[in-house]
């Protein structure tokens, strides 16, 4: 059984998987690589101080490891392992082990990669849970980080409609992080999905685990949507894996307004696909078929009253990104009193909705006067 020795290399120091694997192709299996002399160790490519920490592995760890993956639902996958996600074998830089807490059978599912901004909008979080809920209607699994905003409402979608989502984490399964996030991965278990990671089980939170996991998630999938996403953000991090992977990247277009949309603003310059609705995503991946016939390109408006004059003044200043109250007074000529009145009606009457110190439309308003 060759298991204990993977694990075993993941709890050597300074020895990185991509490392690792160059050096196992000198010996017959990683059995053998544990067994071999140091000389072997460094005509392999090792450098002595590696070399030395293979010669005394870390089997306390190894033992622990083992004894987490023998309650229920708790796997551990190696690289040599069979239950090994295929297009992840693909990947440049391939993790060693993968520590998963679910199903991991659907490790090996068609899936989509959803990433995004932690501080998300409104328009973004909304964005995120509606292409979730049809792309998991449509058959494929949710890929996501478990992070605040985008990948949260991405999981979130998934769930909704109880679908399939993955969450490949930055830390080990023994930490959680967002602690927030505690109630969205238990529910992720509980309805069959997986959280995932590459990390030791103690692992805790460290900001140069997050870029090493989006290839992961990334490498998983057939593709990566980002949902929104500033020219400076980590989930370009993931765009730039999946390119190096040869993978499809998809974008959600913004106000030009919007900071968030800025990054997704690059990638379709740079010629990622430009989204505007699930079937966009599908038909890429000829599963256009698999559209369900409920699914729209729009979310359907409730019944709403008709507006009045004033009323129709104000909702005219506001738009799909963030409008401050500020901007409304100025825009509509009307008092700050006058304004206030009409945003509350307008809210408790689902025309708008409260976003970061402003307001943002719901719905179009081509719809309202349906």
């Amino acid at each position: 059984m060759t298991l204990p020795y993977w694990l075993a290399c993941i709890h050597l120091p300074s020895i990185n998987p991509c490392r690792f694997l160059r050096g196992l192709t000198y010996f017959k299996n990683i059995e053998a690589l544990f067994l071999a002399p140091t000389d072997a160790l460094l005509a392999a490519g090792f450098s002595a101080k590696q070399a030395a920490s293979i010669k005394q592995p870390d089997w306390q760890s190894v033992e622990a490891d083992l004894a987490w993956a023998a309650a229920d639902s708790h796997h551990l996958i190696a690289f040599s392992d069979p239950d090994y996600p295929s297009l992840l074998h693909e990947i440049a830089d391939p993790p060693l082990i993968l520590y998963v807490s679910g199903d991991k059978t659907i490790l090996n599912s068609p899936q989509l990669a959803m990433v995004g901004a932690r501080h998300a909008s409104l328009i973004g979080l909304e964005n995120a849970r509606y292409f979730a809920q049809h792309a998991a209607k449509a058959g494929l699994t949710i890929t996501s980080g478990l992070a605040a905003g985008i990948d949260g409402a991405s999981h979130r979608g998934a769930l909704d409609v109880q679908g399939k989502t993955i969450a490949v984490v930055g830390t080990g399964l023994m930490q959680i992080y967002p602690q927030s996030h505690k109630p969205l991965q238990d529910a992720i278990q509980s309805q069959g999905g997986a959280i995932v990671s590459e990390f030791p089980l103690h692992w805790s939170p460290q900001a140069k685990n997050f870029p090493r996991r989006n290839r992961i998630i990334s490498g998983l999938s057939l593709g990566t949507l980002v949902v929104e996403a500033a020219l400076k953000s980590g989930s370009l991090i993931t765009v730039k894996h999946a390119l190096e992977q040869g993978r499809e990247v998809f974008a959600i277009p913004g106000s030009i307004h919007n900071p968030l949309a800025k990054g997704c603003h690059h990638l379709i310059r740079q010629g990622a696909k430009l989204v505007e609705t699930i079937e966009d995503i599908l038909s890429e991946f000829n599963l256009y078929s698999k559209i369900p016939t409920s699914a729209s390109s729009s979310v359907q408006p409730p019944s709403l009253p008709p507006l009045i004059a004033k009323n129709r003044l104000i909702y005219d200043q506001i738009g799909y990104e963030m409008t401050t109250i500020d901007m409304i007074i100025l825009r509509s000529g009307l008092t700050s009193n006058e304004v206030s009145s009409i945003l509350l009606k307008l809210e408790l009457n689902g025309y708008i909705r409260p976003d970061r110190g402003g307001y943002t439309r719901t719905i179009p308003f081509s719809d309202l006067e349906k």
